[in-house]
């Protein structure tokens, strides 16, 4: 337990942090790692906060948890690196996975995929879409896309695109459902649900992707559409079970993609 609240020793020297390992047998995650604070030695540690009851009553007969503090899930192939981080015998200079990319996500997902999209717009700088508002143009840039999710469906996941709009819709969900042909190809089963059929029904206030109901990745929107790069990540199955019930619902009463016509 620490000595106080605001002890200088839990806060690393302008933030500082050397990266030791992570534990590569969550590709998906990238979660559980170990990281060393330079100049003092401390050992930083992430992974997933222990919420068992049976092991925290466990843990009460050893020590107590303060307010401040939680028990810290590290799987044993971290053990290297932990010991390279007891020893100080690892390199200072290593960088780790960052966040992981939709990319690593989608290739350790084996059963489904939902995404959920509920904006009227988003990114309207968009060059496709400014070229749509004057000619009509449907084209757009789908190769990739389909490769990548279409790979993804082949081997067995099933992707599912939900897209909440308001009705009448906005020019650019007017020109998402025009280049929908695009997710169509790629595998995607897609729906439309019209804001007025949904209001009864509680869905969160961010935009999001879920992979195999155990992983939630939530993306944040600017006021104007555009993507501002924050996401967020919860593995806790205590919130994603609201979300998985709460989709299938709004799937439900969504309107397949071939039997609605924007109004």
């Amino acid at each position: 337990m620490p000595e106080s609240l605001d002890d200088e020793r839990n806060t690393p020297p302008s933030g500082e942090l050397d990266f030791v390992g992570i534990d590569d047998d969550s590709p998906a995650n990238k979660c559980p790692a170990v990281l060393v604070v330079p100049g003092t030695g401390d050992i930083v540690q992430v992974g997933r906060r222990v919420t068992d009851p049976a092991t925290l009553a466990r843990l009460s007969e050893h020590t107590s948890i303060a307010d401040d503090e939680v028990a810290i899930w590290t799987p044993a192939n971290l053990k290297p690196s932990l010991l390279k981080a007891l020893t100080g015998d690892y390199e200072p200079d290593q960088s780790g996975p960052g966040e992981p990319s939709f990319e690593e996500l989608l290739a350790g997902t084996v059963r489904s995929v939902v995404h959920l999209e509920a904006r009227d717009t988003y990114d309207a700088t968009d060059p496709a879409f400014l070229k749509w508002q004057q000619d009509g143009d449907t084209s757009y840039a789908w190769d990739e896309w389909i490769d990548l999710v279409g790979g993804a469906v082949a081997r067995g996941v099933r992707f599912r695109r939900l897209r909440i709009v308001s009705e009448p819709v906005s020019d650019y969900i007017r020109w998402e459902h025009a280049i929908s042909y695009g997710n169509l190809k790629a595998g995607e089963e897609l729906r439309w649900l019209p804001r007025h059929l949904a209001y009864d029904l509680p869905h969160p206030v961010a935009d999001f992707f879920m992979y195999d109901q155990r992983l939630i990745a939530y993306n944040f929107s600017a006021g104007d559409g555009t993507d501002t790069g924050r996401m967020e990540y919860v593995a806790d199955p205590r919130k994603i079970l609201p979300i998985v019930g709460m989709f299938e619902m709004l799937w439900e009463r969504g309107i397949p993609h071939d039997d609605y016509t924007p109004s």
